[in-house]
């Protein structure tokens, strides 16, 4: 999203691993001084990701058109944001502990934080008609799997480096992440929206959710699958 010791030195590192320096070998001075520091460019983007949240939260409510913009906004500048920190952490050497912890934090905020406030105004679309829990099922899915595998990452620094290979993020996860970002956009986008009167959008958006749901169960089991394997060996 490493060496032994990197992965030791966060549990979390392993997912955003663009942020840490490569330890295994002798640093140079430069990148002792860059791992050391806090405050990098590309960990100040992921406070910012970490303030937008509150925003995100205020402006959601807001029922205006530019209320729904602005959210739809905050959610993709966050988007860029998470791949733009890693590929200025690597080009500039910037990588950092505190920014290897912080940004899969900053990430699942983000994503925590939009599928609560979508799951808060239920959605009333023409093809599945009105479902209290059409958005709730997606996002308990994919909230626990965030939280289980955060316990199991956690767990798996805490052992040994085989453990640490077997939860390396996988191709499943790539595309759960895909998904997951695209059906967020879409259904901030068209909250209140005339947009969703057709419901083709809002439609498009439900279901690109319960794939990212499905493959995040789906990863979830790969992950778990990998772990006893080694357990077993």
């Amino acid at each position: 999203m490493g060496s032994d010791s990197d992965s030791k030195l966060s549990p979390l590192m392993q997912q955003h691993q663009d942020h840490l320096p490569n330890l295994s070998s002798s640093p140079s001075p430069a990148n002792n001084n860059s791992s050391s520091k806090i405050l990098t460019l590309p960990t100040i983007l992921t406070l910012g990701r970490v303030a937008a949240v509150p925003l995100l939260i205020c402006t959601f409510y807001v029922d205006s058109w530019w209320g729904r913009t602005v959210t739809t906004s905050i959610f993709i500048a966050a988007a860029v944001t998470d791949w733009l920190d890693g590929y200025l952490a690597r080009k500039m050497r910037l990588r950092s502990v505190f920014g290897a912890f912080l940004d899969p934090v900053a990430d699942k905020l983000m994503v925590a934080a939009t599928l609560v406030l979508l799951c808060s105004k239920p959605l009333n679309v023409p093809m599945f008609g009105q479902v209290p829990w059409l958005l709730i099922v997606p996002s308990i899915a994919i909230i626990g799997r965030e939280i289980t595998m955060s316990a199991v990452r956690e767990w798996a620094a805490s052992q040994n480096s085989k453990l640490l290979e077997a939860v390396a993020v996988n191709n499943l996860g790539k595309w759960k992440t895909a998904t997951q970002m695209i059906a967020l956009t879409i259904l901030l986008a068209t909250q209140d929206s005339s947009l969703a009167e057709p419901g083709i959008l809002v439609a498009s958006g439900v279901l690109l959710l319960y794939v990212s749901a499905g493959l995040s169960v789906m990863s979830l089991a790969v992950y778990m699958g990998k772990i006893w394997k080694v357990l077993l060996k």
